[in-house]
C-alpha cells in the first residue's frame, strides 16, 4: 500500500495526470483508514472494544472520505485552467497494474474478516478498497488512452469517475456510520 501511495503521487506529478493524483489521494486515505482500523482491533484483542474507540474510528474513516472530495475537485480544476496536459505513464501503467492485482485480494479479506468480527470500520474500509479497484480501472483505462492514443483528455474523464466513486463511498460510509449509530441509541417508550 506504502508503494502504491508513494509511487501514485509521484508517477501523478511527473505525468501531470491529476486521475493519478487523485487515486494517489485515495491511496493515502485508504492506508490511514486501514492504520486506524489495525489500531483499534489491536486494542480491541489486547483490552476489549470501547464503544467510544469504535465510534471514533468509524467516524475518522468515514471524515477522511469527505477531506478528499474537495481535494480531487480543486485539484482537476485548476489543472484544467491551469492547461496542464497529463501524459502517458509506462511505470504509472504498471502501478495500476499492480492494484487491480492486488486490491481485490484485499478488499475480500477485509470484508470476509469485518463481516465475522461484525467490525463496522473494517467493512467501511473493504469499501474503501472496492472503490479503489474501480479507480484503478478508470486510471489504468485514461494511461492507456494518454499512452498509446494520445488522448490527453482521458486524465480528466478519470478524474471525474473516480471523484464520482469517492463521492459515492463517502456518502455510503457516512449512511452506514449514521445507521448503526441510529440502532445503537437506546429506545424511547412512552
Amino acid at each position: 500500500m506504502c508503494l502504491e501511495v508513494a509511487g501514485s503521487v509521484i508517477v501523478g506529478f511527473m505525468a501531470g495526470s491529476v486521475a493519478f493524483l487523485a487515486f494517489g489521494g485515495d491511496s493515502v486515505i485508504e492506508l490511514i483508514s486501514g492504520i486506524a482500523v489495525l489500531r483499534f482491533l489491536q486494542s480491541s484483542v489486547e483490552g476489549g472494544i470501547s464503544e467510544a474507540e469504535s465510534e471514533r474510528t468509524e467516524r475518522i474513516t468515514s471524515l477522511l472520505l469527505f477531506i478528499l472530495i474537495p481535494v480531487i475537485g480543486v485539484g482537476s480544476v485548476y489543472s484544467h485552467f491551469v492547461g496542464i496536459r497529463a501524459e502517458g505513464s509506462q511505470l504509472g501503467i504498471a502501478i495500476s497494474l499492480g492494484a487491480l492485482i492486488v486490491m481485490p485480494y484485499l478488499w475480500n479479506r477485509k470484508r470476509t474478516i469485518g463481516r465475522e468480527t461484525k467490525t463496522l470500520a473494517l467493512t467501511i474500509d473493504a469499501v474503501e478498497s472496492v472503490t479503489c479497484i474501480f479507480m484503478a480501472v478508470a486510471l489504468l483505462g485514461s494511461l492507456l488512452a494518454e499512452y498509446f492514443l494520445g488522448l490527453w483528455w482521458a486524465d480528466y474523464a478519470a478524474t471525474a469517475v473516480i471523484l464520482g466513486f469517492v463521492a459515492k463511498e463517502a456518502v455510503e460510509s457516512r449512511r452506514e456510520l449514521h445507521d448503526r449509530m441510529g440502532s445503537a441509541a437506546p429506545s424511547r417508550s412512552a
